[in-house]
């Protein structure tokens, strides 16, 4: 831990003569306190922790990148991807270690001092409401259906058992927050959540093998051709469309909040690099896989989210079978992520408020009075604001770029322990580039985006 945490922080009394394990405290620190329980999260386990904070609701928006670059250039964008977000989470692990942080709250402080950690809590916590918000959205709307421009599409519960009060949106929501996000919330450990992790990550790869059988039927049976390999340019328009895709890209591997907790949870610290890799590894053959076997088989048809193409038939025997398998075990997915994002959401907040407190997790008052009002918050921003998509659209290509880019390559480029390497500073200068093009690219489009839509509404 670092000169300016320790300075401000209180632990726990402990005794001695007890083994001891790490806690989160109010800002995201961790401390050695006396328990009992003293086994250390596993390889696997973390791996698929991991894992499953950073395969989202992101991958069903990586297609639309190979219908927009082509195929060949939209696989290699997703690799390139990969290998600058594992770059950028050794430079975390490897400047925490100089600085002795055991958090990345703490490793900026150590760079740049309170307000440094205090910027990026907040940006954490601008990311991570944002994404449980649209997690919660995409919930409703596959559940209980929605509404478009007056045009109603059916939700599951809808097509399977018609319009109750018991299949409306915002009746469904509460059940899945009390009696699925609520349980899952609850744990004090995030290594908790490594079976509901590994479940997560097995649907991911269900997605991808229902998918993949699809477009190989379809491509035998000569209903689908080979798909674009290059990206189509037209005109101006669709040139300047080409850098749409690299805020996807960008944000698709964000999972920096979520690797210290995960970090001093495990038995051999050592491990974590192992972790990332493997980790990382993993996504990119599920991302890669998606994004291949959706734009070969929906092609130049393939939606921003393709889950919306599964919405009609597929044109093979048990199609509809197929649809809604597809739209179920996503929305399962989702709800399973869910609280390892909440998890990190938790804790920044807590530090936030909080700043001086013990841990949280010896406080169970404010653990479940923390625990409620975001739970509360969110649902209420899921049901009463659906359009907050396109704020978090916003305020996400900020946030998140920050979390995942900007704030790593900023640590590296003050080296204040004299540990970068030229690569280094090269590689952080590359991040910070991307990162303030695809907030730029983002913001730009919202704001044309609205503009349009408040042209169409005054004609």
């Amino acid at each position: 831990m670092s000169y300016v945490d320790r300075k401000y922080r209180r632990s726990p009394k402990s005794t001695p003569l007890l083994p001891s394990k790490r806690v989160a405290d109010g800002d995201g620190e961790f401390h050695e306190v006396a328990s009992f329980d003293v086994d250390g999260a596993s390889f696997s386990g973390a791996v698929f922790n991991l894992s499953t904070t950073i395969v989202g609701a992101g991958i069903m928006a990586l297609p639309e990148t190979l219908k927009q670059l082509g195929m060949f250039p939209g696989l290699i964008f997703i690799v390139l991807a990969a290998m600058l977000t594992e770059k950028s989470i050794e430079i975390i692990l490897r400047f925490s270690k100089a600085s002795k942080a055991t958090s990345y709250s703490g490793l900026a402080c150590d760079a740049f001092g309170s307000a440094g950690r205090t910027l990026l809590q907040f940006c954490i916590v601008i990311n991570n409401v944002g994404t449980l918000v649209v997690y919660m959205i995409i919930i409703g709307d596959v559940l209980s259906g929605s509404t478009s421009d007056g045009v109603h599409h059916s939700g599951v519960m809808e097509e399977w058992f018609g319009q109750y009060w018991w299949t409306r949106r915002s009746f469904v929501l509460l059940l899945t927050a009390l009696f699925v996000f609520a349980p899952l919330i609850s744990f004090k450990r995030v290594d908790s959540l490594r079976y509901t992790s590994a479940l997560s990550v097995a649907l991911a790869v269900v997605f991808v093998v229902i998918t993949a059988g699809i477009a190989i039927i379809k491509l035998i049976n000569g209903s689908i051709g080979i798909p674009r390999l290059m990206p189509k340019l037209v005109d101006q328009a669709s040139f300047w469309r080409l850098f749409t895709v690299v805020p996807v890209l960008v944000t698709a591997y964000i999972c920096h909040h979520n690797v210290h907790p995960i970090e001093n949870e495990l038995k051999d610290s050592a491990q974590m690099k192992s972790i990332v890799r493997t980790s990382i590894t993993l996504c990119t053959s599920v991302y890669l896989a998606t994004s291949f076997f959706g734009f070969l088989l929906f092609g130049d048809q393939t939606m921003d989210d393709i889950l919306s193409n599964f919405d009609g038939s597929l044109g093979i025997p048990y199609g509809l079978l197929l649809n809604d398998v597809v739209r179920v075990s996503y929305v399962v997915h989702l709800m399973l992520v869910f609280p390892i994002v909440f998890f990190s959401l938790r804790l920044n907040v807590d530090g936030l408020v909080f700043h001086h407190a013990i841990p949280i997790v010896y406080d169970n008052r404010r653990f479940f009075s923390v625990t409620a009002t975001l739970i509360s918050f969110i649902f209420v921003g899921a049901n009463c604001v659906p359009s907050i998509w396109d704020a978090f659209q916003f305020t996400g290509a900020t946030a998140t770029v920050s979390v995942g880019y900007i704030f790593p390559a900023a640590i590296a480029l003050r080296d204040t322990h004299g540990i970068a390497t030229k690569n280094d500073r090269l590689v952080s200068w590359v991040m910070i580039l991307l990162a303030v093009s695809s907030s730029s690219v983002a913001i730009c489009s919202d704001i044309y985006s609205s503009f349009i839509s408040s042209r169409g509404v005054d004609t």
